[in-house]
């Protein structure tokens, strides 16, 4: 089975950073595009940033400058790098990937559990 995982979420005050990381791991064919949503209490989950398979990168407007999204494709593995963190950047952050697990087969999203990321203010 396809399995993802994100981690290096955690506690930090306001002005820290954390680097997040998923990787993929299981029967993997191909990754096309990846990305990072995150969702606070309450709230819908919302799209962070995205990046393609050749690396294009996408932000929501709320993170742009701040976050850096980038992906080892060797390792089948994302990152997002989160600086000048916010007490409002608080939530569960998740990882998504479009893939294939055989050539014949179409593009599938998959997401991770999620990994927690608060900061305080």
């Amino acid at each position: 089975q396809v399995q993802l995982v994100e981690s290096g979420g955690g506690l930090v005050q306001a002005g820290g950073s954390l680097r997040l990381s998923c990787a993929a791991s299981g029967s993997i064919f191909s990754i096309n595009a990846m990305g990072w949503y995150r969702q606070a209490p309450g709230k819908q989950r919302e799209l962070v940033a995205t990046i393609s398979s050749g690396g294009s990168t996408n932000y929501a407007d709320s993170v742009k400058g701040r976050f850096t999204i980038s992906r080892d494709n060797a390792k089948n593995t994302m990152y997002l790098q989160t600086n000048s963190l916010k007490p409002e950047d608080t939530a569960v952050y998740y990882c998504n990937a479009a893939l294939k697990t055989y050539w014949y087969d179409n593009y599938r999203d998959y997401w991770g559990q999620g990994t927690q990321v608060t900061v305080s203010s």
